[in-house]
């Protein structure tokens, strides 16, 4: 007789570094291309005794014109804690009758690789304002000791506005999960709510706000406090730190992470 799975989300609307690649991690104008690698570590309970911590090495390659950008992460995955406890796009444990009694392993492998392609659909010179329309593909390439094996698939926009130094951020996605064997995923609506202030012309520093549904009846909401600072070192090499402090079950309890790119 199978077991009844019951889900609680984990970690970020789109996955802490993943997410943080997104809204800004990268260096500016130089080229067309851009490169970027880093890590992310989080840690949490997420409403249970024992702690999980997940630790991600991604690699981001994007190609960017005028109006469009297409984005390719692949992430290597180690995950300390309990073995019914995956990771991806977005992070879930999968809690069975026998959860109470799981052997504490370390794994670590390949991660779910992820692809984007953005459309800037509106820019407004005067006011410094836009909105973006992005699609994404989380791909179950991680081994199933580490991810779900299955496609995930969100679409998502983006606006934000400039008043002098500081912008203004919002996104509202939506994303389709893939259900494994004995799971129900419900899709889910998230979004997120920030700021970004231009301290000098090589510095800012700014904060988010993200947000999720349950993923399942059974399942926990995401609520999540990004804060965060970047600095460009040079034309075309930016760095960035963040810390994280999750405020509900599907959440981490803390994370941190670093992102380095460069264009060329």
């Amino acid at each position: 007789m199978k077991n009844k799975l019951s889900i609680i989300f984990l970690a970020g609307a789109l996955g802490n570094i993943a997410a943080f690649a997104a809204s800004g991690a990268w260096a500016a104008e130089a080229g067309n291309f851009d490169l970027a690698a880093g890590f992310d570590y989080s840690s949490g309970k997420y409403g249970t005794a024992s702690t999980t911590s997940i630790f991600s090495i991604p690699v981001t390659v994007r190609y960017r014109t005028d109006l469009w950008a297409i984005k390719l992460t692949v992430p290597y995955t180690r995950i300390s804690g309990a073995t019914d406890v995956v990771s991806g796009g977005k992070r879930f444990r999968a809690v069975t009758a026998a959860s109470a009694t799981s052997v504490s392993t370390t794994r670590s492998g390949l991660g779910d690789v992820v692809a984007a392609a953005t459309c800037n659909v509106y820019s407004g010179s005067e006011d410094d304002s836009g909105i973006d329309l992005t699609g994404r593909v989380k791909f179950g390439t991680a081994a199933t000791s580490l991810g779900t094996g299955q496609n995930d698939y969100a679409a998502q926009v983006d606006a934000y506005r400039g008043f002098d130094s500081f912008t203004a951020m919002g996104a509202l996605g939506y994303e389709v999960l893939g259900s494994p064997a004995g799971v129900d995923m419900n899709n889910v609506v998230y979004g997120t709510l920030g700021g970004d202030y231009l301290f000098t012309g090589q510095t800012s520093g700014g904060a988010e706000m993200r947000l999720s549904r349950k993923p399942s009846a059974t399942g926990a909401e995401q609520r999540e406090l990004v804060v965060y600072a970047s600095h460009r070192i040079a034309e075309s090499f930016n760095v960035r730190a963040y810390v994280l402090k999750g405020f509900a079950d599907g959440s981490p309890d803390s994370g941190f992470g670093v992102m380095v790119s460069s264009g060329f």
